[in-house]
C-alpha cells in the first residue's frame, strides 16, 4: 500500500501542473464527479493523454451507435459546414457519424439509405436532400419513419413526414436583404434564385415579392426576379440578366451565385459595389475574404447542427419531438460588396 501511494501523488501532481489545475480537480475528474466544467475536464483528459497514462475505464468514450448523414454535393461550401456541424456533435453524444455525400450521376439519396440500413444505423439527418425538393416524392421518408427509424430533415419542410425539421428562416433572410439595400437608396433590386421547386428558393422568392411590393410598389415583382440555377455559372448569368433590365442590386440565393453575379457584373465593365451591389446567402467558410468582401446572409449553421442532433437523439431515445418546423433566425453580414445606390 505505501509503495503505491507516492506513485498516486506523483501522478496527480504531474497531470495537475500539466493541466493547469489542481490535485483536488484531478482526481474529481478521475473519478467521474461531477461539478467539474467542461473546458477543466478536457484539460485534465488531454493532460492524461499527453503524459502516456490510460483513460480510466469509465472516462473512456462509448460509442452509442451509428448515425447516417446524407448530404448534397460538396460545391456549396455550406453543405460541407453543415456537415461538419452536425458531426461535431454527434461525436460529442457518443454517437459516430457515417457520412454520405452525393455527386451527379453518383450515388443516389435512395440507394445511401439503403446503405444505411445495411449498417444497422440508429438514425439519419438529411440536410437539403429530396426532402427540399416538392418534385420528388415523401414514400423514401414514409417508409423510413414507418419502421421506426428517426430522421431529421435540415433546410427544407416536408409537410406530412413524421419527421422533426429544422430550417433557417429564408423569408427573414430576403426582408433583411431588400431592406439593407433599400436604405442604400437601392430601388431597382434583382433575386437571383434557384428552380422554384426547392423550398428555400420558392421561400425566398415569396418574401422578396412581398418585400418589393413596398420598395416598388409600381413594378411587377416578377420583373426583377430570374431564375436560374445554384452555381456560379447560373448566379452569372442571372446577373446579366438583371443588370440588362436596369438593376443596381442583386440579391442571390447562394454565395457561389454571388460571386457568379460579380463576376458577371465585371464582364459588363461594371464595378462592385459602386455600380451595382450583390448580396449573397449562406456566409460559406472563407466568403469574407473575397474581392470585395461579400455581404451576405448567414445561416446559423451551428445551432441548427446542435438542434438537429438534439432531435435525432431524443428520438433515438423514444421521445417525441414536436414536428413543428424549428425556424432558425439568420443574420445580415454587412462587407465590401454593398454600397450606395448609384446616381440617377
Amino acid at each position: 500500500m505505501s509503495s503505491t501511494l507516492p506513485q498516486v501523488r506523483t501522478r496527480l501532481k504531474d497531470l495537475a501542473e500539466q493541466a493547469g489545475v489542481s490535485t483536488a480537480t484531478v482526481s474529481r475528474v478521475l473519478n467521474g464527479k461531477p461539478g467539474v466544467a467542461t473546458e477543466t475536464r478536457t484539460a485534465v483528459l488531454a493532460a492524461l493523454d499527453v503524459l502516456g497514462y490510460d483513460r480510466p475505464e469509465k472516462l473512456r468514450t462509448r460509442s452509442e451507435g451509428l448515425v447516417g448523414l446524407v448530404v448534397p454535393e460538396l460545391d456549396n461550401p455550406v453543405f460541407p459546414a453543415l456537415a461538419q456541424a452536425v458531426e461535431t456533435t454527434l461525436s460529442e453524444r457518443g454517437y459516430t457519424p457515417l457520412l454520405c455525400t452525393q455527386s451527379p450521376g453518383g450515388t443516389t439519396e435512395d440507394e445511401y439509405v439503403d446503405m444505411l440500413l445495411e449498417h444497422g444505423v440508429d438514425g439519419i439527418v438529411f440536410i437539403s436532400g429530396r426532402h427540399a425538393d416538392e418534385s420528388a416524392g415523401r414514400d423514401r421518408y414514409h417508409r423510413l419513419t414507418s419502421r421506426g427509424l428517426p430522421i431529421v430533415l435540415v433546410n427544407g419542410y416536408a409537410d406530412g413526414v413524421d419527421a422533426p425539421s429544422v430550417s433557417t428562416d429564408d423569408a427573414v433572410a430576403v426582408e433583411l436583404a431588400v431592406r439593407h439595400l433599400a436604405s442604400l437608396g437601392h430601388r431597382r433590386i434583382g433575386l437571383a434564385i434557384g428552380p422554384d421547386r426547392y423550398i428555400p428558393a420558392r421561400r425566398k422568392r415569396s418574401a422578396f415579392t412581398r418585400a418589393m411590393t413596398a420598395v416598388a410598389p409600381d413594378t411587377d415583382p416578377d420583373d426583377h426576379v430570374v431564375t436560374t440555377l445554384f452555381s456560379v455559372e447560373g448566379g452569372q448569368a442571372a446577373g446579366e440578366e438583371l443588370l440588362d433590365r436596369g438593376h443596381t442590386a442583386i440579391i442571390c440565393g447562394s454565395d457561389m451565385m454571388a460571386l457568379g453575379a460579380i463576376r458577371g457584373a465585371r464582364g459588363r465593365g461594371l464595378s462592385v459595389p459602386e455600380d451595382v451591389s450583390v448580396v449573397g446567402f449562406d456566409d460559406s467558410p472563407l466568403i469574407a475574404f473575397t474581392d470585395p468582401p461579400l455581404t451576405t446572409v448567414r445561416q446559423p449553421v451551428g445551432p441548427m447542427g446542435r438542434a438537429a442532433v438534439s432531435a435525432l437523439v431524443s428520438e433515438i431515445g423514444g421521445a417525441k419531438v414536436p414536428r413543428t418546423e424549428l425556424l432558425f433566425h439568420p443574420d445580415l453580414i454587412v462587407r465590401g460588396s454593398t454600397g450606395p445606390a448609384p446616381p440617377g
